[in-house]
């Protein structure tokens, strides 16, 4: 059977040693952060080790019962999501004025991972809420916010994006759905919606869909692209659900992985909707909730990979395989453990450099939206901002891509036992593999990264991390013990900076050849940002090695300088290879 700890002692490193909450005291909400990290992690960690995740294998092997338009979840996930509202985790970060508990999101990064590590099928739906209440929050008229927000925060009503059709995936200037404008103010929808997760399930009193459409006349493309809510159930005077909207789930998808999250097929037959924000601003609205959204898909890999690694952790310290090349290691046992064997201490280490190093970046990521929105000074929350711009699809992609590899490690690891389901292991396998591809797939990330992140504002957002990577550097240079770290940092940071020059060069050529190298180019550069965050964790752990815990982190540094920055050199010589040899 699976096993799973939250990672409490590194969520608490984060949070008190590597991220400069303390420097920000004035910034509402970041104290309180700090004083009530200890309570409110292990509060969520007993939820998701003791309700969530002992229904991880149970949600996967029962599956979802589609019947008549409704879609029945499996046992015990209601009496769980009744759990996660009581508990207050569904309004965690939401704003007091709808009911929520204002926390800054840096402290939900935390709560979020353990909830996709313990059961990632359960985690979709309350995470899409989030997603759902941000949009809302930003975009929508005070009337709207104040009838529905309340009832989202609290978890009795949960929120769902609806973007994708069939024939429009990623080109969504392609979608058909029509909105007409009725006379007393309200919209009439009309068309279908597919890939919609947590679009119909038992969970909730209410669904409230966001739902992308086209008003008569609309511009074509993305500019002619409107943004609607369409509840499941429309409201009452007294602001209850009660008359059924006109839409309806017209089935469930059967899926590679996710097996107890519903993936739904959605048809719109005249229902009832209300505008959020402006005539044709859609895009905006809905990327609101997308930009938020991709940083917690980034998150959904890191959850599977942490539970991942941590059983073949177990595993490998647990199975008895040959000797030692070196001698025995237990000579009282017929063979020694796999852990001694140096491909399975080299498959564990990549697997615990990952995870920790994209902890670190998840949660720097999220400490800087709260920035962004929180921080009193223009130029502070304008730094921030710059900052999660450029990390967003570096996050969504190199986390996902990530949490495969390790779940693939991991039933490396295991040898023939990992691929018998029993064991519990091919499953993260299965459900890790989606994140590659919703939310915009990763290849498309890159492409964001090249095309919009790298010359917006004549590449504002890459100063914000080359200037935090060169301030760190000249902050060690002078400190002996860390200079195996800073001298191949600074040498990487050169050749990002060398195929950044690229990239630009050839994209204003021949876009492309920047479009041929995207993908690589991201994962350089994800590489080198995990560089930066590991030599920060070392720099913090040196001189406290006495603990076992700074002593990992020393020891993991070392194993990413050594083994798996070098990848970049590849990566490189990949990054300046024109289209042409793909014709």
């Amino acid at each position: 059977m699976p096993v799973y700890k939250a990672p409490l002692k590194d969520f608490q490193f984060i949070l008190n040693s590597f991220l400069p909450v303390n420097d920000y005291a004035e910034v509402e909400g970041f104290n309180d952060a700090l004083e009530l990290s200890e309570p409110v992690l292990e509060a969520a960690a007993q939820l998701c080790e003791e309700v969530l995740f002992p229904l991880n294998q149970s949600g996967d092997k029962q599956g979802l019962l589609y019947k008549d338009g409704e879609v029945t979840t499996p046992k015990g996930f209601k009496q769980a999501y009744q759990a996660y509202c009581e508990g207050g985790w569904s309004g965690f970060t939401c704003a007091a004025e709808y009911g929520g508990q204002g926390l800054p999101e840096f402290l939900n990064m935390c709560v979020m991972e353990m909830a996709c590590s313990a059961n990632l099928s359960f985690g979709l739906t309350p995470g899409l809420s989030h997603g759902a209440y941000n949009a809302l929050f930003s975009h929508a008229s005070d009337a709207l916010k104040n009838q529905y927000l309340p009832k989202l925060v609290s978890g009795q009503w949960s929120g769902v994006m609806c973007l994708t059709e069939p024939q429009a995936g990623t080109d969504l200037g392609l979608i058909r759905t029509k909105a007409e404008p009725q006379p007393d103010g309200t919209y009439t929808l009309t068309g279908g919606k597919i890939f919609i997760s947590s679009g119909e399930h038992d969970l909730t009193q209410n669904i409230l869909h966001l739902v992308l459409a086209r008003l008569p006349n609309a511009p074509l493309g993305t500019k002619g692209i409107s943004l609607f809510l369409a509840p499941k159930f429309l409201l009452d005077e007294a602001g209850n659900p009660a008359q059924h909207n006109h839409f309806r789930c017209e089935g469930i998808e059967h899926k590679m992985g996710l097996s107890a999250s519903p993936t739904c097929v959605m048809n719109y037959d005249g229902a009832t909707a209300y505008l959020v924000g402006e005539p044709h601003k859609g895009m905006s609205a809905m990327f609101t909730m997308m930009n938020s959204a991709r940083i917690y898909v980034g998150l959904q890999g890191l959850g599977i990979a942490e539970v991942a690694y941590q059983n073949a952790l177990a595993y490998a310290k647990e199975r008895l395989q040959s000797r030692a090349l070196t001698g025995a290691k237990q000579p009282d046992q017929p063979a020694d453990s796999i852990i001694h064997h140096p491909d399975v201490k080299r498959m564990l280490l990549t697997m615990q450099a990952f995870t920790e190093g994209g902890r670190a970046l998840a949660m720097l990521t999220a400490f800087h939206s709260d920035l962004a929105k929180r921080h009193p000074d223009n130029f502070v929350r304008q730094d921030a901002d710059d900052f999660v711009q450029l990390m967003t699809p570096i996050v969504k992609a190199y986390l996902t891509d990530m949490g495969t590899e390790v779940s693939n490690l991991a039933v490396q690891v295991y040898g023939g036992y990992g691929y018998i389901r029993e064991y519990g292991i091919e499953q993260y396998v299965r459900d890790a593999r989606i994140a590659q591809i919703y939310e915009g797939t990763n290849g498309v990330q890159a492409l964001d990264l090249v095309f919009r992140k790298l010359s917006l504002h004549n590449g504002r957002y890459l100063r914000s991390f080359f200037h935090a990577t060169d301030t760190f550097i000249t902050q060690q240079a002078e400190n002996p013990a860390m200079q195996e770290f800073i001298k191949p940092l600074a040498k990487y940071i050169g050749y990002l900076r060398q195929a950044t020059l690229y990239i630009a060069t050839a994209g204003l050529k021949n876009p492309d050849d920047a479009a041929a190298s995207a993908t690589e180019y991201l994962r350089l550069f994800a590489l080198v940002v995990f560089a930066w965050i590991w030599a920060k964790q070392a720099s913090l752990a040196l001189g406290k090695e006495k603990d076992v815990f700074y002593q990992e982190k020393i020891r993991v540094a070392r194993f990413y300088f050594a083994k798996i920055l070098p990848q970049g050199i590849g990566l490189l010589q990949s990054i300046t290879v024109p289209a042409k040899v793909l014709e």
